[in-house]
């Protein structure tokens, strides 16, 4: 099985992937299939609902040429598999993030072009997480603004500018929404950090400014914290998140926060436990409380296989959801 800190370090964007295969010595390939079944049985009549199929099908071409980096990233997500949190507008081939870096010795880099934002700790794709569903609900099957890291819910397209150093690294992007064409008034802004400074331990977060309403009000300013510490075979995580949402029907507070705990039983078998609660996006009063068991199994070193058992309360309902997926990695 992998090595939990380094996913966590790919999924806190620390570092770019987790493995490659390299094609030249400034090209290299890297990707996944993710297929799943699942079976939701709500209290409600109509929000039933049960789904077998390939999820997402990703290609990714890295590029390294001196000072310059880039990447390219070429997937199909089917939106019918809503567990995941992601809303694309279509189903067919996608240009998910396409940007290249400009690096200086000094640490700074400068990057232009669509990518995804560095804030959350369930980040990136379903080939880095540890459960087969997201954390946050803002329906029993559909994902919520506090899935903030999903490249399949939300990318940008702008320019940042980043430090790395040896502990501490410092990201701060302008942009718009993928569908925006870097148009509008007011951009987006967004500032995320990380610290690695302590052994086992690595923290993160920053504030999201959603100035153009993307995210589905007029305005909504967001505040991310999260970390994650390694000691022996446990892995344990936190995030809070903050959303001040100002809209035309809406203008309060909402938060949300997550737990997990994942325990290696062996190097090819470990167990997550998560617990998760946010305020819906957009009804005042409306609570959703999720918790999840899900144990994973190395078939191999490329394919991977999670079952899911997610408890969720949404407002007076409960809805039970079992899934198994299967995501194979190269």
């Amino acid at each position: 099985m992998k090595n939990k800190i380094l996913a966590t370090l790919v999924a806190f964007g620390l570092v770019g992937s987790a493995s490659a295969v390299e094609i030249n010595e400034n090209l290299s390939i890297n990707g996944f299939i993710d297929t799943s079944w699942n079976d939701l049985e709500a209290d409600t009549t109509g929000n039933d609902s049960q789904g077998l199929g390939l999820d997402e099908i990703e290609l990714n071409f890295l590029f390294n040429v001196g000072n310059v980096s880039g990447a390219i990233h070429i997937d199909n997500y089917d939106e019918n598999d809503p567990f995941e949190g992601g809303y694309p507008e279509d189903n067919g081939i996608d240009i998910e993030q396409a940007h290249f870096t400009y690096g200086l010795e000094n640490g700074v880099s400068f990057t232009i072009g669509k990518y995804g934002s560095k804030l959350g700790f369930e980040r990136e794709d379903p080939s880095g997480l540890y459960t087969y569903s997201r954390a946050y609900q803002n329906t029993v099957t559909t994902g919520s603004i506090f899935n903030l890291g999903n490249v399949d819910a939300y990318v940008y397209e702008g320019a940042a500018i980043s430090y790395n150093g040896e502990v501490f690294s410092l990201n701060l992007s302008f942009h718009n929404d993928g569908d925006s064409d870097l148009e509008g008034n007011d951009l987006d802004t967004e500032l995320s950090f990380s610290y690695t400074g302590i052994e086992n331990l690595v923290l993160g977060g920053g504030f999201l400014f959603d100035n153009q309403g993307n995210l589905g009000s007029t305005e909504t300013d967001i505040v991310n914290v999260h970390a994650a510490y390694q000691t022996g075979k446990f892995l344990i995580a936190a995030e809070y998140t903050e959303a001040d949402v100002d809209g035309p029907t809406v203008n309060d507070k909402r938060d949300a926060y997550m737990f997990l705990a994942d325990y290696s039983v062996s190097d090819k078998l470990a167990i997550a436990v998560r617990i998760s609660a946010n305020e819906d996006n957009t009804i005042t009063g409306v609570d959703h409380d999720k918790l999840t068991i899900a144990p994973r199994y190395a078939i191999t070193d490329s394919l991977g296989a999670v079952i899911e058992f997610s408890d969720i309360d949404v407002g007076t309902e409960d809805a039970n959801l079992v899934a198994v997926e299967l995501t194979y990695t190269f």
